[in-house]
């Protein structure tokens, strides 16, 4: 085989191979993967299945998205940062979240040129950047006062940057950026010239009251702002596999070229259902499903109290310091799943200093009355 430099740093996931060996055994606590038990909209289900009946959804066309979807879209970002985007010009539609981050990168950056990500941060982010030809420049998230923060001083410091990718809240760390994290952010965006690619799947699922603040609401950050969207998290809707991209008309241009030359198009059934969620005048059970994650959250928090795990401030997850209890990530990973039965991911490629020393626990798929076991799980495990 031939050797190719965008694989030579590539590192894989590692939660398929957790959840092979957990295998379907019943007993096991599966806290490896970022899948939820919380159903999805019920309107989003029929819609879907009316457009399965109907036929409609059955095409190619249009290639950057349904109108239908994207006027929601629009609207739905109308509501979270208060600005006007064209569904036609800012909008295109992706097959999922994830997906949309290639094409943002081809359209925003050139081979060697510097990318910021946080570490920890999500693997699919950070080994993208690897694939697309850019290069990934970590900064860290620091732990203060038993939350994580960002490292404003270290980000401060950075040299250059084609574009900052960031999260929150963010996967897997549960970091959630306040309005002078934004700030600190907007400097660097003016400083080096550089775009601001915010993954916006989890912005919903905030914990403790904590402001949802959008980036796009910092002055400054606006015009540089590419927003990717998914209905994987907020809205539960994992198996749709629809996300979005918003931005700037100019380099929105760019973004839907490589799009639909990377997936031509997301399935049409979907992304009527995906059209009914974002519309429903129920909410679509967003805010339900927000605190019922809260709820898991602070049951493991509970259940770990005395070890070293970090509250977080949204999402699905928290990391536990398998350093800090003198093991590897990778050891706690395995004595967790053979002793304690409980499955979950070593974070060894979720970034470069912080993250390998850190297991993650997803809650978005347990109950309460499971996690409530977590304790005597995690001291078999240490025993």
């Amino acid at each position: 085989m031939r050797p190719n430099s965008r694989f030579a740093q590539v590192q894989p996931f590692d939660i398929d191979k957790v959840a092979a060996a957990a295998g379907a055994d019943a007993d096991v606590l599966r806290l490896e993967n970022l899948d939820t038990d919380v159903p999805p909209p019920p309107s989003a289900v029929a819609a879907t299945r009316r457009s399965l009946e109907e036929g409609t959804g059955n095409s190619w066309l249009p290639f950057t998205g349904l109108p239908v979807l994207c006027q929601a879209v629009a609207a739905e970002l109308r509501a979270r940062t208060g600005l006007d985007y064209d569904p036609l010009r800012q909008v295109c539609i992706t097959s999922g979240g994830t997906s949309a981050v290639m094409p943002v990168l081809l359209a925003t950056t050139e081979p060697g040129e510097p990318v910021l990500l946080t570490d920890p941060t999500y693997a699919g982010l950070l080994q993208r950047v690897r694939l697309s030809g850019a290069r990934p420049h970590l900064v860290p998230l620091l732990v203060q006062d038993g939350r994580w923060r960002l490292d404003r001083e270290a980000l401060a410091r950075v040299p250059a940057a084609a574009a900052l990718l960031l999260m929150s809240p963010s996967m897997p760390s549960g970091v959630v950026f306040d309005r002078e994290d934004w700030q600190a952010v907007a400097r660097v965006c003016e400083r080096t010239g550089a775009y601001l690619i915010y993954d916006a799947a989890m912005e919903r699922i905030v914990f403790d009251g904590h402001p949802r603040i959008n980036p796009c609401q910092v002055d400054g950050l606006a015009e540089r702002t590419i927003i990717i969207g998914s209905m994987s998290k907020e809205y539960r809707m994992i198996g749709w596999r629809i996300g979005w991209v918003a931005g700037p008309a100019d380099i929105m241009s760019r973004i839907m070229v490589a799009t639909i030359y990377n997936t031509t198009v997301a399935s049409g059934y979907h992304q009527y259902g995906a059209a009914a969620a974002l519309t429903d005048p129920a909410g679509a059970g967003v805010a339900e499903a927000a605190a019922e994650y809260q709820a898991r959250h602070d049951t493991v928090l509970a259940q770990l109290d005395g070890l070293p795990v970090v509250r977080a401030g949204g999402g699905w997850s928290v990391l536990v310091d398998a350093e800090a209890m003198g093991l590897t990530a990778e050891d706690l990973s395995a004595r967790l799943l053979d002793r304690g039965r409980v499955a979950a991911t070593p974070m060894t490629a979720w970034g470069e200093s912080v993250a390998p020393r850190h297991v993650r626990l997803v809650y978005s798929a347990e109950p309460v009355g499971r996690l409530a076991e977590l304790r005597a799980r995690f001291e078999a495990a240490l025993s």
